[in-house]
């Protein structure tokens, strides 16, 4: 099976290689067409736009990096409506909001193509190990087809029905992640204004049932100052303002998940916005300094 990939960042970039190391034939475009080349010293074929990759592919997906970029790859000159039809199918992996996701399978849909959203829980690591959790929803057969692909892409697939809930899942599980990064980041600050030792206060959180893979992962890091980004800190504001809003349609009070949104906003006023999502412990890190 041929494959188009649309989007090369650090997600798209670990997911495209995996499909080409477990023998997919892959035609990748970026909007910086540079970011191409790694994938073609891998084998990978390379489309000039996505009408193109849309033309040559039977199924195509995107990993992009916001609802913007989502509806600009569909919608604009060159893009994925210019070329999609009864026979070809169209995979959206990138978190969007509910709205844009119907959006898009509406217009894939009127001319006749297939559309899936599948944004994915997981960032660079697993995306470079095959370990993404996909939460599909959509058109099950084009999920039935793409299932070879997902397996190699992720450790398990979900398909959750309509367009929208796949959108709707992510923000939930981005939501309860930033605000966990949150209180995971006061607690560490809070360890060491007090006289503990945060290195000690890890490995007590790893023996207990709070125990998880971010802290476990993030946590030797965030007490390095390294913050190279597994995912970046702007796209995990973009997600808490998305799941949010989802909160007003809903009518749900989310004023742990507000209060997180807003730290990740100062993060962002302080430049942090390309560093990984856990930088945000640096907002707090200068309230202990200037104190």
């Amino acid at each position: 099976m041929e494959i188009g990939f649309l989007g090369l960042g650090i997600m798209g970039k670990a997911m495209s290689m995996n499909l080409l190391k477990n023998g997919f034939k892959v035609t990748v475009w970026n909007k910086t067409l540079s970011k191409c080349n790694e994938l073609v010293a891998h084998g990978a074929s390379v489309g000039l736009t996505p009408a193109e990759v849309v033309k040559k592919c039977k199924i195509t997906i995107a990993m992009l990096s916001d609802p913007a970029a989502a509806l600009s790859v569909v919608f604009d000159k060159d893009g994925v409506l210019e070329q999609i039809c009864s026979s070809k199918g169209y995979i959206d992996m990138s978190t969007v909001d509910p709205e844009t996701s119907c959006k898009i399978s509406e217009a894939i849909t009127s001319k006749g193509g297939h559309f899936l959203e599948a944004p994915v829980s997981g960032s660079k690591q697993p995306a470079e190990t095959g370990q993404l959790v996909i939460l599909a929803a959509g058109e099950m057969a084009l999920y039935e087809e793409a299932v070879p692909a997902f397996n190699v892409l992720g450790k398990k697939s979900f398909f959750l029905g309509q367009v929208g809930k796949g959108a709707k899942m992510k923000l939930v599980v981005n939501m309860i992640m930033g605000s966990m990064m949150n209180a995971f980041s006061e607690g560490l600050v809070l360890a060491d204004r007090s006289g503990l030792n945060p290195h000690s206060l890890l490995d007590v959180l790893d023996l207990g049932g709070i125990a998880n893979p971010m802290f476990r992962g993030k946590g030797p890091a965030m007490l390095q100052d390294n913050y190279s980004p597994a995912f970046p800190l702007k796209h995990q504001q973009k997600d808490m303002r998305l799941a949010l809003a989802l909160g007003d349609e809903n009518a749900v009070s989310m004023p742990v998940a507000a209060a997180a949104n807003e730290a990740f906003k100062k993060a962002r006023s302080m430049g942090l916005g390309d560093l990984d999502f856990s930088a945000v412990f640096e907002t707090l890190k200068v309230l202990k300094h200037s104190s």
